[in-house]
């Protein structure tokens, strides 16, 4: 499960989020008076960010879309979303945690299991010969008591760095996330079970779809003029 199916699955998703980052569109905004591919490159590289105040309201009365509404700077909130960026990397960054432990007990163990049960899983195998197999390996057993504990303290070296890896994954996905990985599930059962007009939703807050972008330029006149960006976050 560690080294071959989450390996295999963080892979995958890391080439589909690759595939969609380089070669598709990974971001579109909206506005008018800046040229579509500017505004896309400049909020890709700045990122985008939502106000964490404005989560709570009607989609189309009062807010545009959850997160995405009008707001005074030095007075509301601002939530970047850094993480954007960054999925495909971590996601390929996580396989190679999850394949470590495997890959140093491969190195370290280098094929003795398998050697010392040579024959004795072939059915062409006669049974005098598997007998003789079995002897030899409890005499290798009964020789060699107590001389391969340092084999065994590199086994237990990698269970070890199973479970730390596991455990590690969640704070690393907590800090990539801003601190909301560790809450995440439980705020979304909340959600759930809140008062439609009530509620903030922590997956518009998390993983927003749609998020602003504030694109500065200079006007004819000089002064510095700005505009805001209506971004659509399709991975």
């Amino acid at each position: 499960l560690h080294y071959k199916a989450t390996v295999i699955i963080l892979v995958a998703f890391s080439l589909l989020v690759t595939s969609r980052q380089y070669i598709g569109d990974p971001i579109d905004c909206i506005v008018d008076e800046i040229p579509p591919q500017v505004m896309d490159t400049y909020c890709w590289i700045y990122s985008t960010f939502t106000i964490p105040n404005r989560l709570i309201g009607r989609v189309g009365k009062d807010v545009a879309h959850q997160g995405v509404a009008p707001h005074v700077e030095g007075e509301d909130t601002i939530k970047y979303h850094k993480y954007y960026q960054w999925v495909c990397f971590v996601l390929f960054f996580q396989a190679l945690l999850f394949y470590v432990p495997r890959y140093l007990w491969k190195t370290w163990e280098g094929g003795r299991i398998k050697m010392l049960v040579l024959d004795l899983n072939y059915p062409v195998v006669s049974d005098e010969c598997k007998k003789d197999r079995k002897q030899l390996l409890v005499d290798y057993f009964v020789t060699n008591l107590h001389m391969q504990n340092f084999y065994a303290f590199r086994f237990f070296i990698c269970e070890v760095l199973n479970f730390v890896n596991v455990v590690g994954q969640i704070f690393f996905m907590d800090f990539f996330l801003d601190g909301e990985f560790s809450t995440y599930g439980s705020d979304v059962l909340k959600f759930t079970e809140m008062e439609p007009e009530d509620r903030e939703d922590p997956m518009a807050r998390v993983f927003p779809k749609v998020t602003k972008c504030t694109f500065h330029k200079y006007g004819p006149s000089g002064s510095v003029q700005k505009f805001d960006g209506l971004c659509v976050l399709p991975l």
